[in-house]
């Protein structure tokens, strides 16, 4: 048996660790445990909740209206992981400096990110936002119409971003992309980073922004980047959406093309 002073000794530890990881905890409680209950108490998805809040509480046909009732949605009833508001607010200063004519979204979720870039860019151009889940896409493209965009500005597309990407340019027409934002499963950054190098979509000055990259992380895409020569890059830093203490970063990349 371990001796009461030995115990006594571990209880430091174990504070210190309580407390550097307290963040972390209300983290896993509010992004797993709630959620695991709300949903067998609603029959309804985390996702279907806050679509239903949104309906009731946001302004139809205005995407601001649209954005703040998802963050409050997010930071007062229960977590998702979009960009969030901080971020969020690089993410338009970028669409707004770049004007964008053609871009490309990778992961729409339910649809947060698509109304925030969706409400940046100028006349004319058009947003291909990409989602894998079905049921993701169904929210998503409520909430894209609720917030009063059409299918001439944003069209969804329902399938996973390694079989899109290689039609882009045969079944979409897309000649080039000027603006790719990525915020999917963060394994498949680095392949799809590289399947768009290969498609020729590219063009000098195309820009490339990736949510999530220090937390939960993609260091495979991040070396990669360092290594490559093709970009000129950074990591805008920041804490990760609707929480504390949680350090996150999104990176952003400027293609050079091939030296």
């Amino acid at each position: 048996m371990v001796s009461p002073a030995i115990a006594l000794a571990f209880i430091p530890l174990l504070l210190t660790i309580i407390i550097r990881c307290r963040y972390y905890f209300v983290l896993f409680y509010r992004a797993v445990l709630v959620r695991i209950w709300k949903d067998c108490v609603t029959g309804l998805s985390r996702e279907e909740r806050a679509y239903q809040y949104v309906l009731t509480h946001a302004t139809p046909g205005d995407p601001e209206s649209i954005l703040d009732t998802f963050d409050v949605w997010c930071s007062k009833v229960e977590f998702i992981s979009n960009i969030g508001p901080k971020k969020g607010k690089i993410l338009d200063r970028l669409l707004m400096e770049q004007s964008p004519l053609t871009v490309l979204e990778l992961g729409a979720h339910c649809g947060y990110s698509t109304v925030r870039i969706a409400r940046s860019l100028p006349l004319g151009a058009r947003l291909y936002s990409l989602e894998m889940d079905a049921r993701n896409a169904v929210i998503a493209e409520k909430i894209i119409r609720l917030a009063g965009f059409d299918d001439d500005t944003v069209e969804l597309i329902v399938n996973p971003s390694d079989e899109v990407i290689p039609l882009l340019r045969s079944d979409y027409g897309l000649e080039r992309l000027d603006f790719v934002f990525m915020d999917h499963w963060k394994k498949c950054y680095l392949p799809d980073l590289q399947m768009l190098e290969g498609s020729g979509l590219l063009g000098k000055g195309s820009m490339i922004v990736a949510d999530n990259v220090l937390f939960p992380g993609a260091p495979k895409f991040l070396r990669y980047i360092r290594k490559s020569g093709l970009y000129e890059w950074k990591v805008h830093r920041a804490t990760l959406e609707y929480s504390k203490g949680i350090r996150d970063g999104m990176a952003e990349l400027v293609y050079q093309g091939i030296k």
